[in-house]
């Protein structure tokens, strides 16, 4: 590429998604955290792969993983809080790697026109988890990726509907491909300054977020919004766009949000209702938040809400295979003339034994049971925490899905983006890795093993760190 080609270095988006790869506090911590070895690594690393925000840089060489630890090519280990949401399994569950190991000896490959065991009987098995979910038969398709069957989940409602709009929301993420990025909410993924203009129709209004409510309302010390005085102003912008519009496909969006934000109470049942008055369907993404992560196999279940489609990934392969799925209503079945879905891997029986075993796995240790009893736990402690430390704003969560907001202020709520950083790598230190989101949000998504004493380390090590601070 000719130098007069090179895209220009102005209208940098803003980071949301993880944290800054480049930032002087990672230089600093790697500087005295990583050993030449680890170095080397990443010099080779960084010339190996193009460059992207969120992934270049590397932040440290990793030798192993097992559970919910990480080791590093230094033998550091750490509990890993973070795990892109692979993890709900922790690494290298042993029943996940046998089934896999059993299905390479038996049927490692099934061409895609052919119909294989292992692969119905995982459809079989979300669709009955659908079917609990919203009272609706299910039907599903397989992807390799959530990104890519999130572009399948707009490709059927478009078709069913008759109409290409979608309404999401500012802040989301929902994929790195065109169509799911279009839909997403987050600059990093979606700046046309970089990749030129998105899908048409991709309408998008303001999250649900009451620490941060977009609509200026205020909550109380818990976070809790007074929903006599905001009247759900969130839910009814939705409505709003769906009646100005009058054709919009589809609504997608996340049931609670992975940075993260919960839905104030009645939120998605008003959404719904307003999706059911104007025809227009609702899309639920759980690629980070299904699978038990909040405590219930779903997220949409602490809301009661009934989507039309689900979209499930991350986990599903047990942290070892990449495997997606949608899941949509079966009276949605009605794209058979055309291909949207079609892919290589999509009924792969390896793949599919993965994720097969991953959900017995989730069901015989009572994980998700767990994860709610854990999550509980830790935000009680969170809380208590926040009463004596200032510098958290709020603490938020559902599960093992947990959100530390520090601010400078907690009554303008300045948020405090470099307190955050050497929290991080404070933490870090101590053995202990998380991601930052949206600045200075500490986002904690542990394994659904995770147990209570693992979790009071983990507590544990947050204080010491954010006691470091408070130190001259």
């Amino acid at each position: 590429m000719t130098e007069n080609c090179l895209p220009s270095t102005h209208g940098v988006p803003s980071q949301s998604e993880g944290d800054i790869n480049s930032s002087p506090q990672r230089k600093a911590w790697q500087n005295s955290a990583l050993d030449a070895p680890t170095r080397a690594l990443l010099v080779r690393d960084s010339a190996a792969f193009l460059h992207q925000s969120v992934s270049t840089p590397c932040l440290n060489g990793i030798a192993k993983a097992d559970g919910i630890w990480i080791e590093d090519t230094a033998g550091r280990r750490y509990m890993d809080f973070h795990g892109n949401n692979v993890h709900h399994l922790g690494y290298a569950h042993p029943q996940v790697i046998a089934a896999i190991k059993s299905q390479l000896d038996t049927l490692s490959f099934a061409p895609r026109r052919f119909a294989n065991d292992r692969a119905v009987a995982l459809a079989e098995t979300l669709n009955a988890h659908f079917e609990t979910l919203t009272g609706a038969a299910g039907k599903v398709l397989f992807t390799t990726g959530g990104s890519d069957a999130v572009e399948v989940a707009i490709k059927l409602a478009r078709i069913a509907t008759g109409r290409f709009k979608t309404l999401s929301f500012w802040d989301s993420f929902h994929g790195a491909g065109l169509g799911a990025s279009s839909v997403g909410g987050e600059s990093l993924f979606r700046s046309s300054h970089a990749v030129g203009p998105l899908l048409p129709g991709t309408e998008h209004v303001a999250p649900f977020g009451c620490y941060r409510c977009a609509y200026g309302h205020a909550v109380d010390a818990r976070g809790q919004p007074d929903l006599a005085q905001c009247k759900l102003a969130c839910a009814n912008m939705v409505r709003y766009v769906l009646e100005r519009e009058g054709d919009v496909a589809a609504v997608i969006a996340e049931p609670a949000r992975a940075v993260p934000f919960l839905p104030p109470p009645g939120y998605w049942a008003a959404v719904r209702a307003a999706c059911h008055a104007q025809g227009t369907l609702l899309i639920f993404d759980e690629i980070p938040t299904g699978l038990g992560k909040t405590g219930r196999f779903f997220a949409a279940e602490h809301d009661q809400a009934a989507p039309d489609i689900v979209v499930l990934g991350k986990a599903l392969g047990g942290g070892v295979l990449p495997i997606a799925a949608v899941i949509a209503r079966a009276e949605l079945d009605v794209a058979g003339a055309y291909a949207f879905g079609h892919y290589t891997h999509e009924k792969n029986p390896v793949t599919a034994a993965a994720a097969l075993a991953t959900l017995q796995v989730i069901q015989s240790e009572g994980l998700v049971e767990n994860a709610a009893q854990v999550g509980a736990w830790a935000l009680e402690r969170l809380h208590d925490m926040k009463d004596r430390h200032p510098l958290i704003g709020d603490v938020r969560g559902r599960g093992l899905l947990i959100g530390i907001e520090l601010v400078a202020d907690r009554v303008s709520k300045a948020p405090a983006g470099d307190a955050a950083e050497r929290v991080l790598y404070a933490a870090m230190s101590r053995g202990l890795s998380f991601k930052t989101t949206m600045g200075n949000v500490l986002t904690w998504t542990p394994p659904l093993i995770t147990t209570r004493a693992q979790m009071g380390a983990a507590l544990d090590i947050l204080e010491q760190s954010l006691h470091e601070l408070r130190v001259p």
